[in-house]
C-alpha cells in the first residue's frame, strides 16, 4: 500500500493531530467545531500526569531525574516477585529484571514500573510456512453447525504433516451470550476471553456422563450451508450446560478459576449480567453498570451457578485450544478494539471514549473512509489505569498459542476517531503513546515466548514501519497490494497473496469477486473490472500464467509467486488452497453472509484434496530451499 512521505504536524495538549497528511500527500486540516467535541470527549488530562503516569524503560537506560530522590541518585524499587531492591545509579541495571514493578518517586509516591527487553520473540527455526484458517468456516463430521477446536486439532496435524511450522487464524474471542449473535470476529465483547461457540461439546469432561443423543440429532437438522450462529449457540449452551449439571465444577476447574482471579469473574458476571438483561450494559439497571458496585455483588451472589458456569466455560477453552494448538506456533489475531456494549467497554468504561468510534479516513481504496464500530481508548486513561486494558488484552491473546497478529497495528501509534452519527470523514487523528506501547507488547511477547505481526496495510505514516522493526514486530506483506517483485520483500515479514478482506485468487481469476462487489453495488463493472485488472497484473505478468488457465492453475500460480519472497513467514488461505471463489468477508456490507461462509471441502477431505497438498509442496519446497 502507501507510506506518505510528509511528517504530521505535531498533537495538541490532548493528543489530536489538527493537521494531518493524507494517502496522496496533501495536508488536511481538522474542523475547530471537530477538534472542539473530541476534546471534550477526551477530557483534560490532569497538571501531573507526567508523575503519575507509568515509567516504562529498558535495563541499560537512564532514570527519569525525578525518580531519583537521592543525592546520589538511589530509589528503591519493590519488583513483581515483591523483593525490594535499592538503586545507586541513574542507569537501569543490565541485570534488571524484566517485569511490572513498582517505584518510589522524589515526592515519596509510588507508580507502576515497566521493564522491556525492547525486542519481541522472533519466529524459532527459522523460515516457516503455515495456513491461514477462519476455524468458524470449518466442517467435519462432528462439529455443529460451525467449526471448534477439535476441527482446528484437525486442520493442525494434518498441516504438520505436510511440513508447516504454524497457523494464523481468525480471532477467537468471545460476544454476549445473547441473541442475535455478533458475526465479526473484529466486533468482540471482550479481549480477554473466549468464545465458547468454538468448543467441542463431546469432548468436554464429563460429557460421557450425559446423554447427548438428541443434542447430536438437533446438530444434524441445522443449516448445511452458512453458520447460523442464533441457532448453533443455543444449542450449544444448552447442551453444555446439561453437562455442567450433570458434573460440576470439579477440582481443576475451580483451581484454575482461582488462579485466574478477578478479572475472570467480572467477566463471568457480565456474561451471567447479559443474559438476564441483554446484551448492552448500557441499558441495564442503573445499579448495575458499575461492576464494582454492591448491586452486582449481590447479583453475582444470587446467581453463583450461572456465575462459575461461565467461568467453567473459560476453562474448558484454555483446555481445548491448548489441546488444539499442540506445539504449532498458532498465530492469534488481536482485533483493534471491542463492543461498546460488551464485557471490556463495561470493565473500563472510565478509560474509553464516548460517543466516538475507530474507523480510517477516506483513501484511494475506500473514497467514504471507514467506521469500525469500536469506542478507542483515551491515551491518557489509558496511562492513568497503569496500560492495563492493553496489557491483559496482549496476555490473553498470546495465551497458549505462540504468536499474535495485531490487527491495524497502526493504531498503537494513531487512531483515526469517528464522531457517533457522523461521517468517516468528519473524524481526526488521536496521537498514541507508541514507544511505551511497543516496549509493552514485547514485554509481553518475551514473557509469552510469542512472536508479534504487525497488520501494516494501509496508509502509513513515515517511521512507523521504522519504529515496528525496532521492536522486532513481523511486517505483513500481501501480494495483492505490493508492486514488484516479492523476491524484493523485506525477510522479517509474513507473507501472504490475499487476506480475509480481499479476493481470493479464484474469486480474482475468475471474475466472480468484481461481479459480485457489482450486485452489492460497491461500484461501476468498470470500476470495478479496472480495480481487478489492477491486481491481475501483479499475478499474471510475473507468474507467465496462461490466460485460459483454471481456477486451481491460477491458486499455484500465485503461491509460487509467494514463494519468491524471502519473508520468514508464509501464509496460503485455506480459501485459496481449496480454490474457494468467495471472500469471508467484504468491508462495508450487510446484506452477505460476511463471517459466515464455510468452506466447501470438509476437514475429513482436505489430506486427499490435490488443490490443498500443491499449495503446501510449493510453500515447503520454498521454506526449505
Amino acid at each position: 500500500m502507501t507510506s506518505t512521505d510528509l511528517p504530521d504536524l505535531p498533537p495538541d495538549a490532548w493528543g489530536l493531530l489538527p493537521d494531518w497528511i493524507d494517502a496522496q500527500g496533501r495536508q488536511q486540516r481538522v474542523p475547530d467545531d471537530v477538534l472542539d467535541t473530541f476534546r471534550r470527549v477526551i477530557g483534560d488530562p490532569p497538571v501531573d500526569l507526567d508523575a503519575r503516569r507509568p515509567v516504562v524503560t529498558r535495563p541499560g537506560a537512564q532514570w527519569p531525574a525525578e525518580l531519583c530522590p537521592g543525592a546520589d541518585g538511589s530509589a528503591e524499587v519493590t519488583c513483581e516477585d515483591g523483593s525490594l531492591r535499592r538503586l545507586d545509579s541513574r542507569t537501569v541495571p543490565a541485570d534488571f529484571p524484566l517485569g511490572y514493578h513498582r517505584i518510589r518517586g522524589a515526592d515519596g509516591a509510588e507508580r507502576r514500573l515497566i521493564v522491556s527487553p525492547g525486542r519481541c520473540c522472533l519466529p524459532a527455526g527459522g523460515r516457516a510456512w503455515g495456513f491461514t484458517v477462519q476455524v468458524y468456516a470449518l466442517r467435519s463430521r462432528g462439529s455443529w453447525g460451525i467449526g471448534d477446536l477439535a476441527d482446528l486439532r484437525a486442520v493442525r496435524e494434518w498441516s504438520q504433516q505436510l511440513g508447516a511450522g504454524f497457523m494464523l487464524v481468525n480471532p477467537l474471542h468471545a460476544v454476549p451470550p445473547s441473541l442475535p449473535q455478533e458475526a465479526s470476529p473484529y466486533l468482540p465483547a471482550t479481549r480477554r476471553f473466549l468464545n465458547p461457540i468454538y468448543l467441542r461439546v463431546d469432548e468436554v469432561p464429563g460429557a460421557g456422563d450425559v446423554d447427548l443423543t438428541c443434542y447430536e440429532e438437533r446438530a444434524d437438522g441445522l443449516p448445511a450451508g452458512d453458520v447460523d450462529r442464533d441457532a448453533v449457540w443455543p444449542l450449544k449452551r444448552e447442551a453444555l450446560y446439561a453437562v455442567f449439571a450433570a458434573v460440576g465444577e470439579g477440582p481443576r476447574s475451580r483451581r484454575w478459576r482461582a488462579e485466574q482471579g478477578s478479572a475472570l469473574q467480572e467477566y463471568a458476571v457480565w456474561c451471567t449480567l447479559a443474559e438476564t438483561f441483554g446484551a448492552d450494559w448500557r441499558t441495564w439497571p442503573d445499579e448495575l453498570q458499575r461492576p464494582a458496585s454492591d448491586a452486582v455483588a449481590d447479583f453475582a451472589a444470587e446467581h453463583a451457578d450461572d456465575v462459575v458456569f461461565h467461568a467453567w466455560l473459560q476453562w474448558l477453552l484454555d483446555m481445548q485450544l491448548r489441546d488444539a494448538t499442540g506445539a504449532l506456533t498458532v498465530i492469534q489475531d488481536l482485533p483493534i478494539g471491542v463492543g461498546g456494549s460488551g464485557a471490556d467497554a463495561w470493565a473500563w468504561q472510565d478509560q474509553l471514549a464516548g460517543g466516538v468510534y475507530v474507523g480510517a479516513p477516506p483513501d484511494a481504496f475506500n473514497a467514504a473512509g471507514q467506521d469500525w464500530g469500536s469506542p478507542p481508548l483515551v491515551p491518557w486513561r489509558l496511562q492513568m489505569a497503569d496500560y492495563e486494558p492493553f496489557i491483559q488484552s496482549l496476555r490473553a491473546t498470546m495465551a497458549g498459542a505462540g504468536g499474535i497478529r495485531i490487527d491495524h497495528v497502526m493504531g498503537l501509534f494513531r487512531l483515526w476517531w469517528v464522531p457517533a452519527g457522523g461521517s468517516p470523514a468528519d473524524g481526526a487523528y488521536v496521537r498514541y503513546p507508541s514507544a511505551e506501547m511497543l516496549d509493552i507488547v514485547a514485554l509481553e511477547s518475551h514473557r509469552a515466548g510469542a512472536l508479534v505481526v504487525g497488520e501494516d496495510l494501509g496508509t502509513v505514516e513515515p517511521g512507523v514501519r521504522e519504529a515496528l522493526a525496532a521492536h522486532d514486530v513481523l511486517s505483513y506483506k500481501v501480494l495483492w497490494f505490493e508492486d514488484g517483485d516479492p523476491s524484493g520483500w523485506e525477510p522479517s515479514s509474513l507473507a501472504a497473496v490475499t487476506t480475509h478482506d480481499l479476493p481470493t485468487v479464484a474469486g480474482l481469476w475468475s471474475g466472480s469477486d468484481a461481479a459480485e462487489q457489482a450486485e452489492l453495488g460497491l461500484g461501476t463493472p468498470a470500476e470495478l473490472d479496472a480495480g481487478r485488472q489492477q491486481i491481475l497484473a501483479r499475478l499474471v505478468g510475473p507468474s507467465g500464467l496462461a490466460v485460459d488457465a483454471g481456477d486451481e492453475a491460477a491458486v499455484l500460480a500465485a503461491h509460487r509467486l509467494l514463494a519468491r519472497s524471502p519473508s520468514v513467514l508464509l501464509a496460503a488461505t485455506l480459501e485459496d488452497a481449496v480454490a474457494e471463489r468467495q471472500r469471508p468477508n467484504v468491508p462495508g456490507t450487510t446484506d452477505r453472509p460476511n463471517w459466515r461462509l464455510r468452506l466447501q471441502v470438509g476437514v475429513e477431505d482436505l489430506p486427499a484434496h490435490e488443490g490443498a497438498l500443491g499449495v503446501a509442496r510449493v510453500l515447503d519446497a520454498a521454506v526449505r530451499a
